[in-house]
């Protein structure tokens, strides 16, 4: 991280310097006080749950010498605690808006080409595409792991390294504003709309709302910015997502009308996919090692914004070919003869129906579906799941295991078509890890899926320990 001055600091955040040594500088950010390090900023963030207020001292013990608090009484606690230290204690209104006005100026003060990126699904997958081809030609960083909200992003952006050239932020959401917050954040050059989908519907009453929403990405684009949408998306029409008109909107798409044509998608199953991309008469043949035909849309959203920065689609087509399956997202292990598709890192209608095509195209000598419930769908979740019972069953599958309370919708629908020989329904995952041994065997391909707070990750885990 480039060293900040406690004066920058303080003038950033709108704060009052205490005490302490304006021209004293800082070598990192922390707001956690079990991570903290010598030279680091600490802020205490107050949570429904908590306030790290409490462990400032704590912070302080590890080595940390400069605090941003909002919390008066904290500061004359951690002054009577550490009576011979020369601490830097920043006040401040409140410490999360703090965090997120310094991380705003900090980004300020680099020259990099930034993307945002957001959508109902496939988000984390068309960053980690987009930094793969970007590190074709440019120092590239971007966010780790699930760093996409009001925290996660402002920590990503203390870790750009200091010679970054270009930046990918994946920008996440449950609610109309947050996006606002993350681009006024980020200021993108190039936004990027995967699809707009039915996750978090619940919160935002309907599909339409999520496009407001996620359209928050486009609102701090200027007259040189982009926005780069999957145009066979229903509602990612040019004339939904073109805004006053203040910046460009490129689309991609198998019709003939997008700016990027994709086309040819071959489906290798557990092997990748290949598809060609079309753009300005030239015609790009890509590989990806990873399942899914609905990473070809992934993928040509991430040429499309590399294309745009001066990359040509030959470096990538390159770059996409260096792509890994993240972690618990159509993730796909081997054991006792078995392939484990795991996709358990988070669940929609829309990526359960790309998940159980991965285990359509995947070979094996039976088919297995184990799909748990998807949380945040609102009124309509019952008609959400049983859709997908249906997808499911006519995939076909050759056993379908649904587990938790909407999840009987899945198990309903699919035992109209598949039999109920064919369906088995278990009201919690304890109950499935119980009797999961004798229902799969060698040869079998299984898929499991289900929202992050079903933890279907336990599953996976008791079946890979199985001997």
């Amino acid at each position: 991280m480039k060293k900040l001055t406690i004066e920058q600091i303080t003038h950033a955040v709108n704060g009052v310097l205490l005490e302490g040594n304006p021209v004293d500088e800082i070598t990192g950010i922390s707001a956690d006080s079990r991570k903290v390090e010598a030279g680091n900023a600490f802020f205490p963030l107050i949570g429904e749950r908590y306030d790290a207020h409490d462990f400032i001292g704590e912070a302080v013990e590890g080595g940390c010498r400069t605090v941003i608090l909002s919390r008066m009484a904290a500061a004359e606690q951690v002054r009577r605690q550490f009576p011979c230290l020369n601490l830097n204690l920043i006040l401040t209104e409140d410490t999360t808006k703090a965090l997120q006005d310094l991380a705003a100026y900090y980004l300020s003060l680099f020259s990099v080409i930034k993307i945002g990126v957001t959508g109902s699904t496939g988000k984390t997958t068309t960053k980690e595409m987009l930094y793969w081809i970007f590190s074709e030609k440019y120092r590239t960083a971007r966010n780790h792991g699930n760093l996409n909200n009001h925290i996660g992003l402002p920590l990503t952006v203390f870790s750009l390294p200091e010679d970054a050239e270009a930046a990918i932020f994946e920008m996440g959401m449950s609610k109309l504003g947050e996006i606002d917050l993350l681009a006024r954040l980020v200021r993108p050059d190039i936004g990027i709309i995967t699809n707009i989908g039915t996750s978090h519907i619940e919160n935002l009453g309907s599909r339409e709302n999520i496009l407001k929403a996620k359209l928050e990405i486009a609102n701090y684009l200027t007259e040189t910015g982009m926005l780069i949408v999957n145009e066979d998306n229903d509602l990612l029409t040019r004339d939904n997502v073109r805004g006053d008109g203040r910046y460009r909107v490129v689309t991609v798409g198998k019709t003939g009308r997008s700016d990027f044509i994709i086309s040819n998608i071959n489906d290798f199953g557990e092997d990748g996919i290949e598809f060609s991309l079309e753009h300005k008469e030239e015609l790009q043949t890509f590989r990806l090692n990873v399942p899914g035909r609905h990473n070809a849309y992934n993928g040509a959203l991430a040429v499309a914004a590399a294309v745009s920065c001066g990359l040509t689609m030959e470096e990538a087509a390159r770059g996409l070919l260096k792509l890994e399956i993240t972690d618990k997202r159509l993730s796909i292990k081997g054991k006792n003869g078995m392939k484990i598709i795991d996709d358990t890192y988070n669940a929609s209608p829309d990526s359960m129906k790309a998940a159980i095509d991965v285990l359509r195209a995947t070979k094996g000598v039976r088919k297995i579906a184990i799909l748990a419930d998807m949380l945040e769908l609102g009124e309509n979740s019952a008609a959400f799941h049983a859709e997908v019972g249906r997808y499911a069953a006519e995939s076909p599958v050759d056993l379908l295991i649904a587990v938790g309370d909407q999840a009987k919708h899945i198990a309903e629908a699919a035992g109209e078509i598949l039999g109920e020989d064919k369906v088995r329904y278990y009201k919690t995952k304890e109950l499935l890890i119980r009797d999961i041994g004798s229902m799969i065997s060698s040869g079998d391909v299984i898929l499991l899926k289900g929202s992050r707070g079903m933890a279907m990750d336990q599953v996976v885990r008791k079946i890979m320990e199985m001997n």
